[in-house]
């Protein structure tokens, strides 16, 4: 079980991969982003990008499934997070990409009156060939081992 405590700034570590297809672009698309560049593959080879893209949403959507797993390999006690601080694009995700997800641990610090302490990182999901298609500076919060009473 890793704890607030585990935690350590400067901590790097590598997590899971996932590719993206085509109809889980449209089917994300469609329901919470449909601007067509992300829902119609002809529009989309004609627009800026050239084809079809995910939204940059469900690129999110796809660091958080694998923030998860990583925390359930880890058996992390995760409690959630107050937000997150930055989050950019960097490259459009295509049908057929692999993304990995690698973080950091930039900055930890228990809470003065609260079971848990606090753990910012920077998450970024390379594609296949080694280029960041996402980068997000967030705040985790995990249990502490002692219950906060050190």
């Amino acid at each position: 079980m890793k704890y607030f405590e585990d935690y350590r700034v400067g901590e790097a570590a590598t997590f899971g991969s996932r590719t993206v297809t085509e109809q889980e672009i449209l089917a994300f698309a469609r329901r919470y982003d449909p601007q067509p560049f992300h829902t119609d593959p002809e529009v989309a080879r004609r627009s800026i990008f050239g084809s079809l893209i995910a939204s940059g949403w469900h690129t999110c959507g796809i660091m958080m499934r694998l923030t998860v797993d990583a925390m359930e390999s880890e058996s992390a006690r995760s409690l959630g997070s107050p937000g997150v601080d930055a989050c950019r694009w960097l490259q459009p995700v295509r049908a057929g990409d692999t993304v990995t997800m690698r973080r950091e641990v930039l900055e930890t610090w228990p809470s003065k009156s609260k079971p848990y302490g606090f753990v910012k990182t920077r998450t970024v999901l390379d594609n296949q060939r080694g280029e960041p298609v996402l980068e997000a500076v967030s705040i985790g919060m995990f249990a502490r081992r002692d219950g906060g009473t050190a």
